[in-house]
């Protein structure tokens, strides 16, 4: 059975309300806001029918406080009050409720406006449940393809093994540390943090279009074979525009491409695709930067041996301002530690 607070300072007013109601929800009658918010603590309604003019506290202090407090700002709110005008009501419906019932009212009037809200309530609360299973569906779906396809690159890269999966880790670490300590928070808090970092696990993607010889040469490349290499990003942006055009799902694959697209660009505009410079380059891209550098760094290759950790860690704070964004790096620094436990429990 559905719950219903019913607050306001009039026993006549509550016992009415209480009358009409109770066959059909659970109602709890409350003489003052005070008391309302006592009960919040142990209760959350279905719905609050709210008085405006009563002592201490009013209906409309009252209501800003619900709307204010995450824990309450989703219950509906009715207006139960005598003050019928027009100007009221307008003020009462920007500050958030869903209804106006103005006193005296009959019972049939009270109990239809309030079963059309909890019946719309339901609906709305069934849909929004249906459309988060289904959210969650696709989200599991896409990040299976991406793993799929993560796999294909990483199979063929022979020097790079378990890269894809360290830094997808590692960049969620940094940007769950950087939300933490309210760096570009604006940006991140509207990101799917899980998400977005599984997309980054296609920045290489575009390594499929670069010949064997080149992506598995056992030794460093010359210039010429660097700059096909470099094309791999290019190659990155084409491959995911085409998934696009197929799926015509824009909103997930674009992080996919803002990763692959930007991760070699540098702080200080001499990088590569596009050269762009500081707060130009977008945010995925600078986070993936330092992930990926880092990445590099520790691992072993043909044509170099690993960097200790804390060498890595030095390097990347010298490459501060210059290859990297410095708030970025001030936050890396701060979580080097769990960069490098990944690392060695891979």
């Amino acid at each position: 059975m559905k719950t219903i607070f019913v607050v306001d300072d009039s026993d006549t007013c509550l016992s009415k309300v209480e009358e009409v109601l109770e066959s059909q929800y659970r109602v709890m009658t409350l003489p003052s806001a005070a008391k309302m918010f006592a009960m919040l603590e142990k209760i959350t309604p279905d719905l609050i029918l709210l008085d405006i003019s009563m002592p201490e506290m009013d209906g409309y202090t009252a209501l800003r406080i619900l709307k204010d407090n995450p824990k309450t700002a989703n219950i509906p709110v009715i207006f139960l009050t005598g003050q019928a005008d027009v100007m009221v009501e307008a003020h009462s419906f920007d500050l958030g409720v869903i209804d106006f019932i103005v006193k005296p009212f009959s019972a049939l009037v009270l109990l239809n406006r309030v079963k059309m809200h909890m019946d719309m309530d339901g609906v709305v609360r069934e849909r929004t449940e249906h459309l988060e299973q289904k959210t969650k569906q696709m989200e599991s779906l896409y990040d299976n393809i991406i793993s799929i396809l993560a796999d294909v690159v990483e199979s063929r890269d022979h020097l790079t093994g378990g890269h894809i999966e360290r830094t997808t880790i590692q960049t969620k670490i940094l940007i769950d540390a950087m939300l933490e300590r309210n760096v570009y928070a604006d940006e991140i808090k509207s990101w799917n943090s899980d998400l977005v970092a599984s997309s980054a696990r296609l920045h290489d993607i575009g390594k499929i279009a670069v010949p064997d010889s080149i992506l598995n040469k056992p030794d460093k490349l010359n210039e010429e074979e660097y700059e096909i290499m470099k094309k791999h990003v290019n190659a990155g942006e084409q491959i995911i525009d085409k998934i696009i055009s197929k799926t015509r799902e824009e909103s997930f694959w674009n992080k996919a491409k803002i990763f692959a697209s930007y991760h070699h660009e540098r702080w200080d505009g001499t990088g590569y695709p596009r050269g762009l410079k500081g707060l130009d380059i977008p945010l995925q891209g600078r986070i993936l930067a330092v992930v990926d550098v880092y990445d590099a760094l520790i691992s072993e290759r043909v044509y170099k041996k690993a960097f200790d950790h804390y060498k890595a860690v030095e390097i990347i704070k010298s490459e501060s301002g210059k290859q990297f964004d410095p708030k970025i790096v001030e936050v890396f620094c701060d979580v080097h530690e769990r960069f490098m436990n990944v690392s060695v429990e891979w």
